[in-house]
């Protein structure tokens, strides 16, 4: 799962745990850790012979917490594949300006395509219809466009940033 701390974003496996010892990979580096929960939100961590206690709160939905270190905080999101993909689809929902090339925002499946060559578009039509993660959702324009060419067909999987349909901005 990735993480996100600030700005950074981490990814984080958890490659064993055995009673209150854990192993976890962080960014490609192994830790060893020894964590127990106490009350309250608060978890006592040792690391390579030091002590850390650290209060975890959680926050609005499942994936926020704050926690709070050594005198400082840090507001965490957990970012698992449906949650990424749904900020990225925020995000592309809030830009201002249809890019002449849709790609795919995530790894999926095409399920339908409404749209074919020469089609003439208008802000908000659908182009097509994804998979992801048992989730299905809508491509649509935000701008006046012609469709110029249809990349994929229905059925097809397709990878991260794979365009999809090329258009002629109006």
């Amino acid at each position: 799962m990735e993480i996100q701390i600030g700005n950074k974003i981490m990814e984080v496996t958890l490659l064993s745990k055995e009673g209150n010892k854990v192993k976890v990979d962080i960014d490609g580096k192994v830790y060893n850790v020894d964590v127990a929960m106490l009350q309250n939100g608060t978890c006592s961590l040792i690391h390579d012979g030091n002590s850390y206690n650290a209060k975890l709160i959680r926050e609005s939905g499942d994936k926020h917490y704050r926690v709070s270190l050594n005198y400082s905080t840090y507001n965490i999101d957990m970012l698992d594949s449906q949650a990424k993909y749904m900020k990225m689809r925020r995000s592309a929902a809030t830009a201002a300006e249809q890019a002449d090339l849709v790609t795919a925002p995530m790894p999926c499946k095409i399920v339908s395509i409404y749209v074919k060559p020469g089609d003439v578009l208008h802000d908000g039509d659908t182009l097509l219809t994804m998979e992801a993660m048992k989730m299905q959702s809508n491509s649509k324009v935000s701008g006046d466009c012609v469709v110029k060419q249809v990349m994929v067909k229905e059925g097809d999987s397709v990878s991260v940033n794979q365009p999809l349909v090329k258009l002629e901005l109006k």
